[in-house]
């Protein structure tokens, strides 16, 4: 094993250099290196204030590997992060030690202005199903520590798997109080299904304004994500766990689908593939993404496949980046003709085949969709009527009947379905056809609130005896906000809806609203 990489506070060291070590390297210093304009290298800045003020994360495990982040921005709302467009190298360590006594890895990566002086750093040659610390050095300044976990050996059944899903935060709409407490949860891996930040001004009655516009261009968007990832709880969740995350629509714009704004009247689609590019560019300099992720001009490859041994295989969707316009001019409308269109699609033929060809093949004991938006379908009008969501997976029906066909017929092992976006928890069993009640179940859903979106929220909504009774797959439905923890072995999955009743002051406890099981080979949602 090598020696601490980083002396303690008043000691000198030399800094070894290992580039590149064992494969593992940051993209910037991949993609730029033989091209390091227009800027060169400065090995040893002097920085006047921290750089690793937007923190450390991690991210996509293997059984061998992860990836490690952080992006320097001493002075993170200024364009630039306040550094010029010189690049800097970034030592890395990870230990298997908090103290980074025994050292297993080392190297340097190169933060690179052209894509916000963030790294990438892809980690391998580590042992599977272990915790590791890390830590980065630039010049004279080190960063937090983070903790991170590799995934179980390919072939291996782990008795055990803690994680929890997050969605939607709103910084401005008030504190991330319900990360507070997620930190301090024992967990193996986050997972975030998007709405990592939002794009437009201020809302009205913001509780800490960020004092910003609508945000267009990549100084915007990363300004926007510097202001979120200051927050301390959100570090701290990152800081504790690695993460696998994916996007919705507010990393770009709301409602959008594929180059269509929400608005296309005020946009043409050329401005808005060069805002798109823009978002893009900016969530992956802020994501603890692999190479493979690397976005170009307004094209990202998100949806990938990660897997914790052979206890449960994580399918994660993009339903944004490649869906059809929202049928019928968006929002809430009575079904129609349109949602019938067999050209219609929510993940497009690429990623819908590689998502088929992937359940089919998976040896897991549990098949996990993390994923956007709502599969199940709601019908939000009481009574006769009914309202659908045109921007949810119901807006795309036969696509969402190739899928649960798809679950049936190929009896796919245990499919669970991990949702965000609509700032209210549910709980829902995924019928192959929902309009006869009596159909059999062929998975399971949960809808994870917001951590913040929506406002301080309430238990119980009006109409919400109304809805459940429209709707007798859905099990549960809260208005809280929050998170949701999940404990997973070969034999049963549980999930538990923690929620906070406030968020517009801090200190709210925590509480966990209601829990579920669903028993191997059994889709059905049983209480606990």
């Amino acid at each position: 094993m090598s020696s601490p990489l980083f002396p303690l506070a008043g000691q000198s060291a030399p800094l070894p250099r290992r580039t590149f070590i064992r494969g593992a390297l940051s993209f910037a210093a991949a993609a730029w290196c033989s091209n390091r304009a227009p800027g060169a290298v400065g090995a040893a800045p002097r920085f006047q204030t921290d750089p690793f003020s937007l923190g450390v994360a991690s991210g996509d495990p293997t059984p061998d590997g992860v990836v490690l982040w952080t992006r320097l921005a001493p002075r993170p709302l200024e364009p630039g992060g306040g550094l010029g467009a010189d690049s800097v190298d970034v030592a890395w360590q990870v230990a298997e030690d908090e103290a980074m006594t025994r050292v297993v890895q080392q190297g340097t990566a190169v933060a690179n202005a052209a894509w916000g002086h963030s790294v990438h750093v892809e980690v391998e040659g580590l042992q599977p199903a272990r915790w590791y610390w890390y830590q980065f050095k630039a010049g004279g300044a080190i960063s937090p520590k983070g903790r991170t976990r590799t995934m179980p050996a390919a072939g291996v059944i782990a008795e055990r798997l803690r994680f929890a899903f997050v969605s939607c935060q709103k910084y401005e709409t008030g504190y991330f109080t319900a990360y507070e407490h997620l930190a301090r949860e024992d967990l193996d891996l986050i997972v975030h299904l998007g709405d990592y930040i939002y794009e437009r001004g201020d809302e009205a009655q913001a509780v800490r304004p960020h004092g910003t516009p609508e945000i267009f261009t990549i100084d915007d968007y990363r300004a926007r994500y510097a202001v979120y990832k200051s927050d301390p709880a959100l570090q701290a969740a990152h800081a504790m766990a690695p993460w696998i995350v994916t996007w919705d629509d507010h990393e770009v714009a709301n409602d959008y689908a594929n180059a269509i704004p929400e608005f296309p009247e005020r946009m043409t689609t050329a401005g808005f593939l060069r805002r798109r590019a823009a978002g893009y560019q900016a969530y992956f300099e802020h994501m603890p993404l692999r190479r493979s992720a690397l976005p170009t001009g307004p094209d990202m490859l998100l949806y990938r496949r990660l897997n914790y041994g052979r206890l449960a295989s994580f399918h994660v969707l993009d339903t944004r980046q490649y869906r059809t316009d929202q049928p019928q001019g968006g929002g809430v409308k009575p079904p129609g003709p349109a949602l019938l269109d067999p050209q219609a699609t929510i993940m497009g033929d690429r990623q819908r085949d590689w998502l088929f060809s992937g359940l089919t093949a998976s040896a897991a004991t549990w098949n996990v969709l993390a994923q956007q938006v709502l599969l199940a379908r709601v019908d939000t009008v009481a009574g006769p009527d009914v309202g659908l969501s045109m921007d949810k997976w119901g807006a795309y029906e036969i696509e969402r009947r190739k899928l649960l066909r798809h679950l049936q017929d190929r009896r796919i092992a245990n499919p669970v379905v991990l949702t965000g976006d609509i700032h209210t928890n549910w709980a829902n069993e995924l019928l192959v056809d929902f309009d006869r009640q009596e159909s059999k179940s062929v998975g399971t859903e949960f809808v994870g609130t917001s951590i913040t979106s929506g406002g301080d929220g309430m238990e119980r909504s009006p109409t919400q005896d109304a809805l459940l009774a429209e709707n007798p797959w859905v099990k549960f439905h809260n208005r809280e906000r929050g998170y949701v923890s999940c404990d997973v072995t070969p034999g049963a999955w549980r999930t538990d809806f923690r929620t906070v009743p406030y968020i517009r002051r801090r200190g709210a406890p925590l509480q966990t609203r209601a829990s579920f099981v669903v028993e191997s080979g059994r889709p059905i949602l049983q209480r606990a």
